[in-house]
């Protein structure tokens, strides 16, 4: 009798299961059959190979599903120009506003304040009110991945780092990464290199350049969206992790892996939420198990053995008991930042980080 009642309890869940999904996919339907204007703020190009365009393969691929007109405004400054930028896409019909770039933040929330009826999103904003949202996902976790392959990959253990800001974001990055390189190299040391610029490709060469000069540079990692660190780099026969998008084809003798973006992710549902009058003006991190941050493919350049260790790694990040600043984790001053048996909150990880961990060497060398 147990078996029988277990049997049918099953089935019955199963048909439930079912219903609730015809339903959830008929509001879908309901929802998407009209057509929904979405403007979205870019601070480059939708084909820079970088942060643009993996937001717009993102946004492009939810556009489809959800049946969006998608209006980009590329090049944006990070100025009061946005606003006018904004104005132009509400007066054109959009009833969503995405803008990428954390420069964006104070003029995007001043239109939500003068837009209640419009949704707001902002990509590594800080900011939330009740029509905007604010939106990340946790690349650390795979900075920490692509530093395992930089330092099983180098010789020298001099690896270098472009970087564009010293900003919580980037140092987080920076130091996930390292704290990756270190676990199967105690003895590589990441060099730093400010270019003070998100896009510009001259800034991000200079940067790059000086890091091969003056450093036995066999790897380099980047925190920037330009071309320029994967070119010179590629010139020089040095080895590459990239950011935001897989540029494997492009350099196929240099490159290694990309901590990477899958947007639609995050696109689709949230939009569709907006839609479905379901909107929640809060701030969004997720992590590898969602999707939305991943480790691009390891190339055939990357040495035997490397994608072992990573996919170890990864079934740990994975499992929801571990993550990249679980302690003990100590500075490059020698100073203990997290305990042992301790971690770190994502309030913390968020606001916190303007310091290193040890195996980080900013260069400030002119």
């Amino acid at each position: 009798m147990k078996k029988i009642m277990g049997t049918i309890l099953v089935f019955v869940c199963v048909i439930v299961a079912g219903i609730l999904f015809i339903r959830v996919k008929s509001q879908e339907t309901d929802v998407t059959k009209t057509r929904t204007k979405v403007g979205f703020i870019l601070n480059g190009k939708v084909d820079d190979h970088s942060w643009g365009e993996s937001h717009y393969n993102g946004m492009e691929k939810s556009a489809s599903e959800l049946n969006l007109e998608v209006i980009y405004k590329e090049n944006v400054p990070e100025d009061e120009s946005c606003v006018e930028a904004i104005e132009e896409l509400i007066d054109s019909g959009c009833k969503i506003i995405i803008c990428n770039s954390f420069g964006h933040g104070e003029w995007e929330v001043q239109c939500a304040k003068e837009h209640p009826e419009i949704y707001f999103f902002h990509a590594t904003g800080v900011e939330e009110l009740s029509n905007l949202s604010t939106y990340f996902g946790r690349i650390y976790q795979m900075r920490y991945l692509s530093g395992i392959v930089a330092g099983m990959q180098t010789k020298t253990n001099e690896i270098g780092y472009v970087a564009a800001f010293p900003i919580a974001e980037v140092n987080r990055g920076i130091n996930a990464f390292t704290l990756g390189v270190r676990l199967v190299n105690p003895d590589a040391k990441v060099y730093v290199k400010w270019s003070e610029s998100w896009t510009g490709e001259e800034e991000n060469a200079r940067a790059t350049e000086e890091l091969i000069q003056c450093h036995n540079i066999d790897v380099i990692a980047m925190h920037n969206d330009a071309m320029a660190p994967l070119e010179i780099a590629d010139q020089n026969h040095i080895w590459t992790i990239g950011y935001n998008i897989d540029n494997s084809k492009r350099y196929p003798d240099t490159f290694l892996t990309a901590p990477v973006w899958n947007w639609e992710k995050f696109y689709e549902p949230r939009i569709l939420e907006c839609l479905q009058g379901k909107f929640q003006g809060i701030h969004y991190w997720e992590g590898v198990e969602t999707g939305i941050v991943d480790l691009a493919p390891l190339t055939d350049n990357v040495k035997p053995g490397i994608e072992e260790k990573v996919e170890e790694e990864r079934l740990r990040l994975m499992s929801g008991t571990f993550d990249v600043f679980y302690g003990p984790i100590t500075d490059n001053q020698g100073v203990v930042r997290v305990k042992e048996g301790q971690s770190m909150t994502d309030e913390n990880m968020l606001n916190d980080f303007f310091w290193y961990v040890e195996g980080v060497v900013i260069d400030e060398s002119e």
